[in-house]
């Protein structure tokens, strides 16, 4: 669940809609106690448990009563409830999901931990580095993760100089072994070598088209375009495809960082592209902004579940119930 900063006033207009449809007659406040119930919201926490089943809900409430529409974020598949919830939450140490937090969690986690042991195996400090079986099982470990969970091990970083969390930042990212090889590739090898394999091209061909859409092959010999693209830092979508488009990366060559450096001038714009849009974190800066979960257990609901279908049925079931209580309560209250 992303926060964002708020204005006071802002605050203030969003509070007032959440007294007057607690208070109305119209059947707002019954779909404002679901939302409770369904964000498990207690206290002055700024934060929901459920976020899946949470934002499902509060769409149900914007879409019945688009008052509610500016006091909520619709970007991705996450949206922000502080405004709804009339509080102000600060970016601070206490919202943030750091490397070391989401190592500590998965180590405590029995099912984390075991996906985790799996892949140390294969890919310790301690031996002779197989960067492709070292690969193979990092790829393994985020594919047996639940997205969100996944998503905040990618997406983790250090707030501040911290030589624990750096260590576990690259334990959890696959370095060294998965993605540094010596000497380090030009991105235009990598790049080329991926499109020869058809796991890794589809791969690449999911991710390019999630995330970079506006970067066609027309663009690839034309180097003023080139340019252009790079001088304007171009944007990726960054929404919940592009996300789960860039975890899927992980465990493949896509991931293994690459150089421009020694090319001839001629291929540094198309080699800098490349390198953009591979390893540049531009695209998800929003996402190191995380709710503090490791204190609370985050893994024990999410990742005990091993069969992500299983998680995604959940998920819709949990949906329907909700809309069949919700619009139930309309005809009711209609006819």
């Amino acid at each position: 669940m992303y926060f964002t900063n708020i204005s006071t006033a802002q605050t203030a207009d969003c509070l007032h809609l959440r007294e007057q449809c607690i208070n109305a007659a119209n059947g707002c406040d019954s779909v404002w106690k679901i939302v409770e119930d369904v964000c498990n919201i207690s206290g002055n926490r700024c934060k929901a448990e459920d976020t899946i089943g949470c934002n499902r809900i509060i769409q149900v409430l914007v879409d019945e009563y688009p008052e509610f529409k500016n006091c909520v974020c619709s970007t991705d598949d996450f949206c922000s409830i502080t405004t709804l919830l009339g509080k102000h939450c600060s970016i601070d140490k206490g919202n943030q999901t750091t490397c070391l937090d989401m190592n500590k969690e998965c180590v405590e986690d029995e099912v984390c931990n075991k996906q985790l042991s799996l892949y140390l195996k294969v890919c310790s400090v301690n031996k002779k580095c197989n960067m492709e079986e070292c690969q193979a099982a990092i790829r393994f470990f985020y594919q047996n993760m639940p997205f969100e969970v996944a998503q905040m091990m990618t997406f983790c970083d250090c707030i501040q100089p911290d030589e624990s969390c750096h260590r576990a930042k690259e334990l959890l990212h696959g370095k060294p072994c998965a993605v540094t090889a010596v000497p380090p590739p030009s991105c235009l090898s990598v790049i080329h070598m991926c499109e020869e394999n058809e796991f890794c091209r589809k791969k690449y061909t999911t991710f390019r088209s999630k995330c970079w859409r506006h970067v066609t092959k027309k663009c690839y010999d034309d180097e003023a375009c080139l340019e252009t693209l790079i001088k304007g830092d171009m944007p990726c979508s960054a929404n919940a495809d592009c996300k789960a488009a860039y975890i899927s990366n992980w465990g493949t060559m896509l991931r293994v960082e690459c150089t421009c450096q020694n090319l001839p001038p001629a291929e540094q714009p198309l080699c800098k592209l490349f390198h953009h849009i591979l390893h540049s974190k531009s695209c998800f800066t929003p996402s190191l902004v995380l709710p503090s979960k490791a204190a609370e257990g985050t893994l024990n609901p999410t990742v005990h579940v091993a069969n992500k279908d299983a998680k995604r049925c959940c998920n819709d079931t949990l949906c329907n119930t909700i809309y069949y209580v919700v619009f139930s309560f309309f005809l009711e209250s209609k006819y």
